[in-house]
């Protein structure tokens, strides 16, 4: 696989090298946080006129995007390594993700590592979903980076109220750093590095380890309908081919997408960045076809 950038994509990895951030290893974790919170407000830009509001959800904060018309749920988990991140860090993705999808789209302020490392996110989100009895329609869960393996995590609990869909962006599935793209991709010429997922994972196994941080070694039989998305400049990577044969083989119905010549936290980027707003099309139209299948009884694959 080519390691060549999209045209834009370089253009915004230029930018990104003319003023690299700090590494958060180094910064108390309260200035790290709002460093990456100053670094995501760039990019939270010309948002689509959807409402927004915050509600609170079994005592947990969130983001609620309801478009007109909406025919389900969605409860986006958004990303940024266990660690950083709020759903004001994700609010264009997650307004646009609703226009795409036609469903309100529910963002969790979970708690974050590594103060409170795993099980803690993932309580959150069941939580949530447990209080969502007021929200009619079918329900999917959606998640980038390590919001992806929390809304993995979280699907394999089996909630009472059961996903219909799964949509798994880039994402970080378990605790690997010898895959051919860590080791082709992790030096930082792409943002990234493994040397940071390191630290992420540390943040979120916590001591002893909670088994459910790392959902790739969980039993996936019986899980719904899956859309798989990976950046082709990405170290996790192959986080997202490794799960793929692991849903082949429990029977698990899925569609991979990869992405090439972008870098993780791409769909980020969607304001400067066309492949990023095709790939959000993509994502969009798979949970409006799940969603519609379900409403109309089909359950399909």
């Amino acid at each position: 696989m080519t390691h060549l950038p999209h045209p834009q994509m370089a253009a915004i990895l230029r930018d990104m090298q003319a003023n690299p951030a700090p590494d958060p290893q180094t910064m108390p974790i309260g200035a790290a946080r709002a460093l990456f919170a100053a670094n995501a407000a760039q990019w939270n830009a010309d948002m689509p006129g959807i409402p927004m509001e915050r509600v609170i959800l079994g005592g947990v904060a969130c983001n609620a995007i309801r478009p007109h018309g909406a025919r389900g749920v969605i409860v986006f988990v958004h990303g940024g390594g266990w660690t950083f991140g709020s759903p004001g860090s994700h609010d264009r993705f997650a307004r646009l993700l609703a226009e795409e999808a036609g469903a309100t789209v529910i963002s969790p302020e979970y708690r974050l590592a590594p103060e409170h490392p795993c099980p803690a996110a993932i309580e959150d989100v069941l939580t949530v979903i447990a209080a969502l009895d007021g929200l009619p329609g079918p329900l999917a869960l959606c998640g980038d980076s390590a919001g992806a393996n929390i809304a993995l995590a979280t699907a394999l609990t089996r909630p009472a109220r059961a996903p219909v869909a799964l949509s798994l962006l880039y994402g970080c599935f378990a605790p690997i750093f010898d895959t051919a793209s860590h080791l082709g991709l992790g030096d930082g010429r792409f943002g990234l590095t493994t040397e940071k997922m390191r630290w992420y994972w540390r943040n979120w196994q916590g001591a002893p380890a909670d088994p459910r941080a790392a959902p790739l070694d969980g039993d996936l039989a019986g899980l719904p309908r899956t859309h798989l998305l990976a950046a082709g400049l990405d170290p996790l990577r192959d986080d997202t081919l490794l799960l793929a044969g692991r849903l082949a083989t429990a029977g698990v119905p899925f569609r991979l997408d990869m992405v090439p010549g972008v870098i993780h936290g791409f769909l980020q980027m969607s304001a400067r960045l066309a492949p990023a707003r095709r790939a959000l099309a993509g994502i969009g139209a798979e949970l409006r076809a799940a969603i519609d299948d379900d409403n109309k009884g089909g359950n399909q694959a």
